[in-house]
């Protein structure tokens, strides 16, 4: 007998706290299998994307293949767990697939979970939580209609807290916001002459690189482009400009000099692929007030004259931006933080002291110690730990705060309410 339980309506409201207590109705190898899942989602990295973990389990209880989603544009979690099984020759057709969030149903960089599912024969599915948005909702709905036993809701508080802002970024219609810090110990990115390169080492340095490549834009300020005229390109370790270069973005009021570093971007090298089909901010006309017609001698540069972050991502997403990553400065950063749009924060900290100079983040008009923006560890891969995308294998142990050369690294979001699982 098929079951079915209301996998095509959207998420829920991301912003309230949900109450207390167990899934129920499940077997002990099932919560063990969807612990399993959820761990295997922090295994990937967040972004566009949400993090998703997928288990095939026998009928017998037994975990069979744990599969996880890599990033934007990787085989997704469910397909990554069905690639292990056809590897090892496992039979399908009496097995459940467990899986933190709702099968996709939408064709974008992959094919449909939902469908690789049905092929594949398994006959039952568990999936934690809903995916609310329009493009990948109803694969529950579309395998319960072909006859497989499909059930919602198990351990669906932590499925959804694992991808909070993700669903809020998703309920707001905006891309998702990656900032990153590099600072001193005593939260200086700058000493008092100026002078700022470099207050992290060269292994922090390539982080920062690795994560540019993984986004659709880099955003920073017109202080950072002033002070330090930065060029905003995808680098290796020797200074080669990598494969996949963002669209780099400046948001400030004031001209940006038509000799900007930031405006010529890569030009010594052929249109990547996905350029040719047109990828984030790639559109030869700007839309709207606030975009200026400037663009980059690649053309991958963007001018924003408002102070609004909202409004400016806003107009990143008319441009197919999906993940922002904000590199400051001070200003911007603080402009993202009091506006609550900062979904996940890398902070490299520098065994340095400075005592004096630019801080690393400005005002946020906090005036006592109750209202400071409160944010918790986030035990998930950084772009850099992984070592060929969709081969890696763990080799460290993530933790929300590590060590990169000298310097420290912390993955942090925002430690606001949880929000309601269905």
């Amino acid at each position: 007998m098929t079951a079915y339980n209301g996998a095509a309506a959207p998420g829920p409201e991301p912003r309230s706290r949900p109450g207390a207590g167990p899934s129920r109705g499940y077997s002990a190898a099932e919560h063990e299998a969807m612990r399993a899942a959820l761990e295997a989602a922090r295994r990937g990295i967040r972004g566009a994307n949400p993090v998703v973990g997928a288990v095939i389990l026998s009928a017998a209880g037994e975990i069979l293949h744990v599969g996880h989603h890599r990033g934007a544009g990787t085989p997704h979690a469910e397909a990554d767990a069905l690639r292990l099984a056809r590897e090892a020759g496992t039979p399908l057709e009496d097995t459940t697939m467990v899986v933190s969030l709702e099968p996709c149903n939408h064709t974008g960089r992959t094919g449909p979970c939902s469908r690789a599912i049905l092929d594949a024969g398994i006959p039952r599915v568990i999936y934690a939580v809903a995916d609310g948005t329009d493009t990948a909702r109803g694969g529950g709905a579309f395998l319960a209609a072909h006859g497989v036993d499909v059930r919602q809701g198990l351990l669906a508080r932590e499925a959804h807290d694992l991808n909070d802002r993700w669903f809020i970024a998703q309920h707001d219609a905006r891309p998702f916001v990656t900032l990153k810090l590099a600072q001193t110990i005593d939260g200086r990115v700058a000493a008092a002459d100026g002078t700022s390169q470099w207050i992290t080492g060269a292994p922090a340095r390539d982080q920062g690189h690795a994560l540019r490549t993984r986004v659709d834009a880099i955003l920073v300020g017109g202080g950072t482009l002033r002070a330090d005229d930065p060029t905003l390109t995808a680098r290796d370790a020797a200074g080669e400009p990598l494969a996949r270069q963002p669209l780099r973005a400046v948001m400030s009021a004031r001209p940006v000099p038509a000799d900007a570093k930031v405006r010529r971007g890569v030009v010594d090298r052929a249109p990547r692929e996905d350029t040719e089909r047109g990828a984030p901010g790639d559109t030869g006309t700007d839309h709207g007030e606030v975009a200026c017609a400037d663009r980059g001698h690649d053309g991958r540069f963007i001018h924003l004259t408002t102070h609004d972050p909202a409004e400016a991502l806003q107009h990143l997403r008319e441009r197919g931006v999906s993940h922002v990553l904000v590199e400051g400065g001070p200003t911007v950063s603080a402009a993202f933080l009091a506006a609550d749009l900062v979904d996940e924060l890398w902070l490299y900290q520098a065994p340095l002291i400075l005592g004096d100079g630019a801080a690393s983040v400005a005002s946020l008009g906090i005036g006592t110690l109750a209202a400071a923006s409160s944010w918790r560890g986030d035990p998930v891969r950084h772009p850099a730990d992984l070592a060929r995308p969709g081969h890696e294998e763990a080799t460290d142990q993530m933790e929300a705060i590590s060590r990169v050369g000298v310097d420290g690294r912390w993955h942090l979001r925002p430690a606001g309410p949880v929000p309601d699982a269905p």
